[in-house]
C-alpha cells in the first residue's frame, strides 16, 4: 500500500500530526494529488545534487500539468483553481533554487515515515493484532454502539418494569383490601407469583446479561480508551503531539454511569416487591443481593477511573517543562471528574498531598521529604471549564522541604534531579447513598532547589516518560532502562518542534546519532544508557551530550528562532559533511550550524573561498548568547567583514547554502536604519544632530596583517596582530 494511503487510515492523533508537516512551501494538496509519483522519486539525493534537483523540479511541474488536464475533463474548477496557484507558487519559490524544496519534500517524507512506523509500533505495544489506526477508530464506533445499546436496553427494562410494578401494586391492593381469610391471602400470593412474579426469572436473566455488557463496556472504556489518553498525555508532556481532550471520553462515562445508577433504581424496586410479598424460593430473594452488589461495584470503580489528572503539574513561567517543580516557586495543575453529574457541583472538595504513599518514597534511601503549601484545597465546580465539566484547577500551590536544614543524605542513592515524587489528589463522594473514595496521582515530579537544575530535571523527566507508563514508579532511577535510538531521535525532534516550528530533520538526527553513540551504518535499534545520554562526557569533551543539546534548545528559542523556523540553520551538521557540500560552491556560498565544542550554546557559519591554487572552508569563532545579547545573528551576518591582503574589509558572505542570496535570508531581520534627526526636526536647527553609527564585525584571518581601528574621530590606529580575532566597533556614518 502507498505510504499516502496508509497516513490516510491513521488515527487522530497521528492525523493531527500529519497536518503540521505541510504548509505553503509544500502544500499538502499537492502531496495528495501526486502522491505515487512523489513517493517514487529520490528526494534525498537531489536535495544534494543541483542537476537531479533541477531534473525532479521540472518533472513536477510536468505532473501538474498533467493532473491539471486531468481536473479539466473532469470540469472539477476547484481543484483547477488550487493547482494552478500551487505551481505559480513553486515557479516564482524553487525555479531557481530547486535543493530547496527537493530538501522539503525529503523531511515531509522522512517524518511520514517516522509517524506511520510511531502508530505501528504504537498498536503492536498496545493491542498486538491491531497494526493500524483504522481498527482503533473502528473500535471507538463499536463502543459507541454498545453504549446507545446499554441505553436503550435499560430504558426498555425501565418501561417494562414500570408496567410490572402498577400490575403488582393492582393486584396487591385489590387481595390486601378482601380482608382476614388467611388462606385466601396465601393463596394469592401464589397468584401474585403468576402475572407479576412469574417474569422475574427471565427478568433476572436479562439483567445478569445487562450488568455483563456494561462490565465489558467499562473495560473499554478505562483499560483501553482512557489508558490512552494518558499516553497520550504523557507523550505530550515531553514535547510530542498535542494531546487529544477529554470531552468524547466524559460523555461516554457518564453515559455509562448514568445507566448504571438507573439499573441500580430498578433492584431497588426488586427490593420493593421482596418486602410486599415472599415466599419461599422466592427469586428475588436468591439473586437480587447479588445484582446489586454487582452494580455498586461496577458504580464504585467507574468513578474511581473517571478521577483525572487534567493538567499536570506546571511552573507557570517554564510552560514548555511541566512534571519540573522549584521549591518556592508557585505551580498549577488541575483535575477533573469524567462524569458531568450537575448535583455534585460544589460538592466535592479536593486535597493535594505531596508523597503520601510514603512506603514508595522512603525506598530511596536519603530522598528529600516536601510539603504542599498554598491553596491546597478547593471544591469540584463546573463554572471554572468552558463546556460545564466538573473540574478543580489549582493555581496557587508550592512546596518546601520538611527540615530544610537536614541535608540530603551522603548515603543517598540518587541525585535531586532523579528524585520523583508523586502528587496526590483526593476527595469523597457522596451521592444516591453510597460513599466512594476518590484518588488520582500526578505523573511523577521532580523537584528542584535551583533553576540551574532544570537541564537535569528535564532529561529526568524525558527519560521516565518516554520509556515507560507506570503511573507511579518513583524507584524509575534506582535501575533505569535503556532506551533505543529511534526512541530517543523521536523525542529530541519534539525538543524542537514543540516550542518552534521545524523539527529535526533526518540528516541532523543522524549526526546527534553519531555524538552519541560514535560512527555507524544504520542507527536504528542501537541502545542507549541513561548515563550516556545525560551524565557521563562526550568523547573529548567536559560536558554530557544533554547539557550540551540543552544549551543550544534555549539557544534557538531565545535568540535565532525566526532563522531557524525559516529552515536557515542547517545546525546539526558533521565537518566531513559541511566540507563536501561546500566545496563544490561558488566562493561566499556560507552555511550556519551550532558549535561541537561549546557547553553553554553557540552558533557559527562557515564560507567558501576559493583561488587559484585551492579551495579552503573557513570558519568563524562561534557567537555565543552573551554576545547574541548585544546584537542579533542575523544582522551579524549581514555586517560581518573580513579585511584581505589589502587591508580591505570585504564580506565573505554572500549566497546561503544552497543558493539564497544573503540579503534576501536576513535583510528583513535587520533593524531599519533610522532616519538622521536633521531631517526629522527643525530644517533651520543649528544643533548638530547626533553621529549615526554602525556595529561592524571584523575577523583577521592571516598574520602579521596590519589592522585599522576607524574611532570616532576619523583617526587611524595602526598595530600588528599575530592572533585569529574578532572585533566589535563603531563607523560614524
Amino acid at each position: 500500500m502507498a505510504q499516502w494511503n496508509q497516513l490516510q487510515q491513521l488515527e487522530t492523533r497521528y492525523l493531527e500530526q500529519l497536518y503540521h508537516l505541510y504548509s505553503d512551501s509544500f502544500p499538502m494538496e499537492l502531496r495528495q494529488f501526486l502522491a505515487p509519483w512523489i513517493e517514487s522519486q529520490d528526494w534525498a539525493y537531489a536535495a544534494n545534487k543541483e542537476s537531479h534537483a533541477t531534473l525532479v523540479f521540472h518533472n513536477l511541474l510536468g505532473e501538474i500539468d498533467q493532473q491539471y488536464s486531468r481536473f479539466l475533463q473532469e470540469n472539477n474548477v476547484l481543484y483547477q483553481h488550487n493547482l494552478r496557484r500551487i505551481k505559480q507558487h513553486l515557479q516564482s519559490k524553487y525555479l531557481e533554487k530547486p535543493m530547496e524544496i527537493a530538501r522539503i519534500v525529503a523531511r515531509c517524507l522522512w517524518e511520514e515515515q517516522r509517524l506511520l512506523q510511531t502508530a505501528t509500533t504504537a498498536a503492536q505495544d498496545g493491542t498486538a493484532s491491531h497494526p493500524s489506526g483504522t481498527v482503533v477508530t473502528e473500535k471507538q464506533q463499536i463502543l459507541e454502539h454498545n453504549l446507545q445499546d446499554i441505553r436503550k436496553r435499560v430504558q426498555v427494562r425501565l418501561h417494562m418494569l414500570e408496567n410490572l410494578q402498577d400490575d403488582f401494586d393492582f393486584n396487591y391492593k385489590t387481595l390486601k383490601s378482601q380482608g382476614g381469610n388467611h388462606s385466601l391471602i396465601l393463596s394469592s400470593k401464589l397468584k401474585l407469583s403468576g402475572p407479576s412474579r412469574g417474569a422475574l426469572q427471565p427478568r433476572q436473566t436479562f439483567m445478569a446479561g445487562l450488568l455483563s455488557a456494561m462490565d465489558f463496556v467499562q473495560k473499554n472504556l478505562t483499560d483501553d480508551e482512557l489508558a490512552d489518553w494518558k499516553r497520550r498525555q504523557q507523550i505530550a508532556c515531553i514535547g510530542g503531539p498535542p494531546n487529544i481532550c477529554l470531552d468524547r471520553l466524559e460523555t461516554w462515562i457518564t453515559s455509562l454511569a448514568e445507566s448504571q445508577l438507573q439499573i441500580r433504581q430498578q433492584i431497588k424496586k426488586l427490593e420493593e416487591l421482596q418486602q410486599k410479598v415472599s415466599y419461599k424460593g422466592d427469586p428475588i430473594i436468591q439473586h437480587r443481593p447479588a445484582l446489586e452488589e454487582k452494580i455498586v461495584d461496577l458504580f464504585r470503580n467507574l468513578m474511581k477511573s473517571a478521577f483525572v489528572v487534567e493538567r499536570q503539574p506546571c511552573m507557570p513561567m517554564h510552560p514548555d517543562r511541566p512534571l519540573v517543580i522549584k521549591t518556592g516557586v508557585q505551580f498549577t495543575n488541575k483535575v477533573r471528574l469524567l462524569v458531568k453529574f450537575p448535583e455534585l457541583n460544589y460538592q466535592l472538595k479536593i486535597k493535594v498531598i505531596i508523597d503520601k504513599e510514603s512506603g514508595d518514597v522512603a525506598a530511596i534511601r536519603g530522598s528529600r521529604k516536601f510539603n504542599i503549601l498554598g491553596t491546597n484545597t478547593k471544591v469540584m465546580n463546573m463554572e471554572e471549564s468552558n463546556n460545564g465539566s466538573l473540574s478543580a484547577e489549582f493555581k496557587h500551590l508550592h512546596q518546601s522541604t520538611f527540615n530544610p536544614d537536614c541535608p540530603v543524605s551522603p548515603q543517598a542513592s540518587l541525585i535531586v534531579t532523579e528524585e520523583l515524587h508523586l502528587i496526590t489528589f483526593e476527595t469523597e463522594v457522596y451521592h444516591q447513598g453510597l460513599k466512594i473514595d476518590l484518588e488520582t496521582h500526578s505523573l511523577p515530579v521532580v523537584v528542584i532547589s535551583n533553576i540551574c537544575q532544570m537541564p537535569n530535571a528535564w532529561a529526568s523527566i524525558l527519560w521516565y516518560n518516554m520509556l515507560t507508563n507506570h503511573p507511579k514508579n518513583v524507584n524509575f532511577f534506582t535501575k533505569p532502562p535503556v532506551g533505543t535510538w529511534d526512541q530517543v531521535a523521536e523525542v529530541l525532534s519534539w525538543q524542537f518542534s514543540s516550542t518552534t516550528k521545524r523539527g529535526l530533520t533526518i540528516e541532523q538526527l543522524t549526526t546527534l546519532a553519531e555524538k552519541l553513540l560514535g560512527p555507524c551504518v544504520n542507527y536504528s535499534g542501537c541502545q542507549i544508557t541513561w548515563a550516556k545520554f545525560c551524565k557521563e562526557n562526550m568523547v573529548g569533551k567536559g560536558f554530557s551530550f544533554w547539557v550540551w543539546l540543552d544549551n543550544i534548545i534555549d539557544l534557538v528559542k531565545k535568540y535565532i528562532l525566526a532563522l531557524w523556523n525559516e529552515g536557515y540553520i542547517l545546525g546539526f551538521i558533521s565537518k566531513e559533511r559541511e566540507r563536501a557540500i561546500l566545496s563544490p560552491k561558488p566562493p561566499g556560498t556560507f552555511l550556519l550550524r551550532f558549535s561541537e565544542s561549546s557547553k553553554e550554546g553557540g552558533i557559527t557559519f562557515t564560507w567558501v573561498e576559493k583561488d587559484i591554487r585551492k579551495t579552503q572552508i573557513q570558519s568563524v569563532e562561534p557567537y555565543t548568547k552573551q554576545q547574541l545579547n548585544s546584537m542579533s545573528f542575523a544582522e551579524i551576518i549581514m555586517g560581518y567583514k573580513i579585511m584581505d591582503a589589502t587591508n580591505i574589509l570585504v564580506s565573505p558572505l554572500v549566497y546561503l547554502f544552497p543558493e539564497i542570496p544573503k540579503e534576501d535570508a536576513f535583510g528583513k531581520y535587520c533593524r531599519p536604519e533610522a532616519a538622521p534627526e536633521a531631517e526629522l526636526g527643525d530644517p533651520c536647527s543649528t544643533i548638530q544632530p547626533y553621529l549615526k553609527t554602525k556595529f561592524i564585525c571584523e575577523l583577521m584571518l592571516l598574520s602579521d596583517f596590519t589592522l585599522g581601528c576607524v574611532m570616532e574621530t576619523g583617526t587611524v590606529m595602526l598595530q600588528n596582530v599575530q592572533l585569529f580575532f574578532f572585533l566589535f566597533f563603531r563607523l560614524n556614518i
